[in-house]
């Protein structure tokens, strides 16, 4: 495609260079067109478009392209604008148009944004960069600069007012031609997010939440009002109350869940040294994986306390009895007083276990 600044304007400088170039060739080698031509310029030079151009070398011709794009010039127009200067005598060596590509330094807007992040970072409460989402007061898209501008972006000013939210930050970028940087300002807003699990439908309190119920996005912290939920925390655990669909997870909203439920017949299990008995009972409050909670042994009618190990699982302690000491019997106890500490010690004895059924 043509680029238009090079159809139209061309620097016609008064500046006279001898005929030499091309009479002369045992001292000067003749000049010949090149077909490509980069320049890192807004001018095309005639030192750009010919080789061996000799003193004539600086002399402005056309302006360059845009940044970053190349243009094209038909040889007769090139050659009428060296002749205007002169400069005769070129090879064209059948060129029939030059192109001309002006060297850029491209920033992608991803990259600003990282670097303003980064400025931010750390700044008036806020947290890491990669947690914060920026707003510009203009649309941030790819920029060009001259090429020289080869610097980093060094931020020169940072300003952040944690109420409102509002930045003002300015960057500045060396160059390798003048000693004064290229400054880049931007202007907008910034929050801090954080990733959490969000519910896709309501969830009913004391329902266990499954995998399919949450997906994860990136949210407001000021938005959570505490700790928010990550995804591996929130499935399989069961809501304090009722949560809506779209609403973000906090670990405030999760409890473990209940393996025991109100009113659900469970397993009682009594274990000691040497016993292990399992009876039915029916729980009459519910409880979570260490809960203690009453339990009614239907066998007995009695009600029983013990702690949630599993589901519909209570685990009821069984103490353990000391027998009692038997006196020291000396050798002249004749044998038969010795039925007497045998029944006491058989009267210590634990009542009859309940029966399994």
């Amino acid at each position: 495609m043509n680029i238009r600044s090079l159809a139209l304007a061309t620097a016609l400088l008064t500046v006279h260079v001898p005929a030499a170039l091309a009479q002369n060739e045992d001292v000067i080698a003749r000049p010949v067109l090149r077909a490509n031509v980069t320049v890192s310029g807004d001018l095309v030079r005639i030192g750009d478009v010919i080789e061996n151009a000799g003193t004539a070398g600086q002399i402005a011709i056309y302006r360059a392209p845009d940044l970053g794009t190349t243009g094209s010039l038909p040889t007769d127009q090139v050659l009428s604008a060296l002749r205007a200067h002169q400069v005769i005598g070129v090879d064209a060596r059948d060129v029939r148009e030059i192109s001309v590509t002006r060297l850029a330094r491209t920033i992608e807007g991803k990259d600003i944004e990282l670097q303003v992040a980064r400025a931010l970072e750390h700044r008036g409460g806020l947290g890491d960069a990669g947690n914060l989402s920026l707003t510009f007061d203009r649309d941030v898209h790819e920029m060009r600069l001259e090429a020289s501008n080869s610097g980093p972006l060094e931020p020169a000013t940072v300003r952040y007012e944690p109420r409102s939210g509002r930045f003002d930050v300015s960057f500045d970028i060396a160059s390798d031609r003048v000693a004064a940087p290229l400054r880049l300002r931007f202007t907008g807003t910034v929050i801090e997010t954080v990733e959490a699990a969000v519910l896709t439908r309501t969830i009913e309190r004391n329902e266990v939440i499954k995998s399919s119920d949450v997906v994860v996005e990136r949210r407001p912290k000021a938005e959570l009002g505490g700790e928010a939920a990550a995804r591996d925390r929130a499935v399989g655990m069961q809501a304090r109350r009722q949560l809506r669909s779209g609403q973000p997870l906090k670990l405030a909203d999760l409890a473990k869940p209940d393996l025991v439920q109100r009113d659900q017949t469970v397993t009682l299990v009594y274990e000691a040294t040497g016993l292990y008995l399992t009876i039915r009972g029916k729980a009459l409050e519910a409880g979570t994986e260490g809960d203690v909670v009453s339990v009614l042994n239907l066998q007995s009618k009695r009600t029983v306390t013990g702690t949630v190990v599993g589901r519909g699982q209570v685990a009821v302690s069984v103490a353990t009895p000391r027998l009692a000491a038997t006196a020291d019997v000396t050798s002249s106890v004749e044998p038969e007083q010795t039925a007497a500490p045998v029944a006491l010690a058989a009267s210590n004895n634990p009542p009859a276990a309940p029966k399994a059924e």
